[in-house]
């Protein structure tokens, strides 16, 4: 496949050096290391091109060189792969009961970790707690480290001061969100640039980055956790729509068992289930303990998993009505266990609804869990100054 280049008009030559270099990137970050030749190959470069580009960037560190590659027809080749300890990016998740907050480097790997949980957010509360747990991270990093950590990605629902209902707070406790900008507040304690993302299109982004999602050229993505939203994935690149917006699947329109309407955040998402052991008289708070084990509830869950399955098919269903997904890619903050049983559910359920006129998505199980709303944040930075936002620029493996 030829590449697509991203200008409609002229660019000039710093900017072509610079999307190749992000292009090279891009390959390295998804295929992993790959000598000279095949970089050029999938990239659509010259080889004396990719040459001259890797030397500069195993120059700023952000490529290693690998072993000699011998045994084979003509000269050995040298594999080049992401470096990574050539960036480091800090990722936070501003949720409606905890703020999570990881350092992670080039290769996506979580380095540190912070969490904090909370009955409602409140912004002294959690941007303290930001800027506490970056200083303390700090302390553990070496002066190179700190000077390679590139931005910082915030992950937050879209009007986080209008859920004061379902967080079960007062309407003023959350009114400072209103005005508040998150970057201007993460200003006034660290000089890094800040990147404002989608709680849900975050998730969607650490799954399509790091996940198994990059299997599918379109497909939806829905996280669950206290709440429920998702991501939309098309032509092999996160769209987050033009007000950053898409694939905000909790106001779909839904039934609860009884037949009333509902929102699907209403009918699937772990806040029914926290109800329901509320109302058993059982402590919420199993759901959140780290390491996750659900065992204890296990009649409340199946109940849960029953009727979370049925409203996540019809809400595949209506979507897939719209755009033709190839998948529902389904992921959330829950045990391992029952996250495999809900995906299960959920395709033995589609099969049963009436879908004439439309091809059945598959259902398939996200591989990232309760991290991926900040690590999708982290990854932000990263691809905003350093990587394409788009796979379609260079030919993949099959």
């Amino acid at each position: 496949m030829s590449m697509i280049r991203p200008y409609s008009s002229g660019a000039n030559q710093s900017e072509v050096r610079a999307y190749n270099e992000r292009l090279m990137l891009s390959v390295l970050h998804l295929d992993g290391a790959l000598p000279g030749s095949e970089i050029a190959r999938r990239t659509g470069l010259s080889s004396q091109t990719a040459s001259v580009i890797l030397r500069k960037l195993e120059q700023d560190g952000l490529v290693l060189r690998g072993e000699s590659q011998k045994g084979r027809v003509g000269k050995p080749s040298v594999p080049m792969g992401i470096n990574p300890e050539g960036l480091f990016s800090y990722g936070i998740k501003i949720g409606r009961r905890s703020a999570n907050l990881l350092l992670i480097d080039f290769a996506g790997t979580i380095r540190a970790e912070r969490r904090l949980r909370y009955a409602y957010p409140q912004p002294a509360e959690v941007f303290g707690f930001v800027a506490r747990s970056m200083e303390d991270i700090n302390a553990t990093l070496s002066p190179d480290h700190i000077a390679r950590i590139c931005g910082i990605g915030v992950a937050t629902p879209f009007d986080l001061w209008r859920w004061h209902e379902q967080v079960g707070a007062s309407k003023a406790s959350l009114e400072a969100w209103k005005e508040l900008d998150p970057a201007t507040e993460i200003g006034r304690f660290s000089d890094l640039q800040v990147f404002i993302i989608n709680d849900a299109t975050a998730a969607c982004r650490a799954e399509h980055m790091f996940g198994g999602s990059g299997n599918w050229r379109d497909s939806l993505y829905v996280f669950i956790a206290s709440f429920l939203g998702g991501g939309v994935v098309l032509n092999n690149s996160v769209y987050e729509g033009s007000r950053g917006n898409a694939g905000a699947l909790g106001p779909l329109p839904s039934r609860l068992p009884d037949g009333q309407e509902a929102r699907l955040l209403d009918t699937a998402s772990i806040q029914v289930l926290e109800r329901q052991l509320v109302a058993a008289q059982i402590d919420p708070e199993v759901l959140w303990q780290q390491p996750q084990d659900w065992s204890s509830i296990a009649e409340q869950t199946t109940h849960w998993l029953e009727h979370t399955a049925a409203a996540l098919a019809r809400a595949a269903l209506a979507t897939c009505a719209v755009i033709d997904f190839q998948a529902i890619v389904i992921d959330g903050a829950m045990p391992a266990d029952i996250r495999r049983s809900l995906v299960e559910r959920v395709r033995a359920e589609l099969p049963l609804l009436d879908s004439r006129g439309l091809i059945l998505p598959e259902v398939q199980e996200g591989h990232i869990g309760a991290n991926a709303s900040a690590l999708g944040a982290a990854a932000k930075p990263l691809i905003a100054q350093y990587l394409l936002d788009s796979h379609t620029g260079f030919t993949q493996t099959a």
